[in-house]
């Protein structure tokens, strides 16, 4: 399988490309690389890579830009970005605009090549599931709870009539709340679930994409109606009312 998948590189330090690119390579992948934003973009475009490794910060544009772009454009490859900032913000920064996943310099080669593993396969369980999907004869219903409507196929949600902007992680994220409605989900099985692995220490991604969706989906976010807090076990989203 990985001898078929073709990953980006783009990273301006000579001496982590050249280690990316090595294990990379080693593990089977195919590897293209570059050092800059713009390089980076005309690969993507010529190539259409399954996934990109793209350091944040890069001459001409830097990784949150690069990524910016491209969903702009709807290319929704998987984004692993790089960064020596550990800080919330650029944490927060980044999945705004549409990255996957993250690891903070410095970080272990076996770490990576787990991320990429994680991200290449949850792409593939996607697509698999959107096409399985579109097959079913009821592909089209869509979850309803309450004032909250989803449609799995089109990827849209709706709350009260509005149509929410989610990065595809948020979106899957809210579509396994809402497939489960009722059950409680620790942040470790939320990590597994949804990003495809489990690490100690990155609990907190799911955190931060939790607050995300309250901030978009909740009237009060304080007070959620939706994804609820369950004191020491997790998160759930609530019953549908009537059930």
């Amino acid at each position: 399988m990985n001898a078929t998948k073709q990953i980006l590189i783009a990273e301006d330090q000579t001496d982590i490309r050249d280690l990316l690119a090595l294990n990379l390579r080693g593990a089977g992948y195919g590897v293209s690389e570059t050092r800059d934003g713009p390089s980076a973009l005309a690969l993507q475009t010529e190539v259409g890579h399954d996934l990109l490794v793209l350091d944040l910060m890069m001459p001409g544009l830097d990784g949150l830009e690069v990524c910016k772009t491209l969903r702009s454009r709807g290319d929704h490859t998987p984004i692993l970005m790089l960064t020596a900032k550990s800080t919330e913000l650029d944490r927060v920064l980044g999945l705004e605009l549409g990255a996957d996943d993250y690891l903070t310099k410095p970080f272990s080669i076996a770490e990576l090549l787990a991320r990429v593993k994680a991200l290449l396969r949850r792409s593939e369980l996607l697509r698999a599931a959107q096409a399985a999907q579109s097959q079913a004869a009821d592909a089209g219903a869509p979850l309803v709870n309450g004032e909250l409507e989803i449609q799995p196929v089109k990827r849209v949600a709706r709350v009260r009539g509005v149509t929410l902007d989610f990065t595809a992680l948020e979106f899957d994220l809210l579509l396994y709340f809402a497939q489960h409605p009722g059950h409680v989900f620790s942040r470790g099985q939320l990590l597994n679930a949804v990003w495809g692995y489990t690490h100690d220490g990155y609990e907190h991604t799911v955190t931060t994409h939790i607050n995300r969706l309250r901030a978009k989906l909740e009237a009060d976010p304080l007070h959620p109606d939706f994804i609820l807090t369950v004191r020491g076990a997790g998160y759930k989203m609530r019953e549908r009312p009537g059930h």
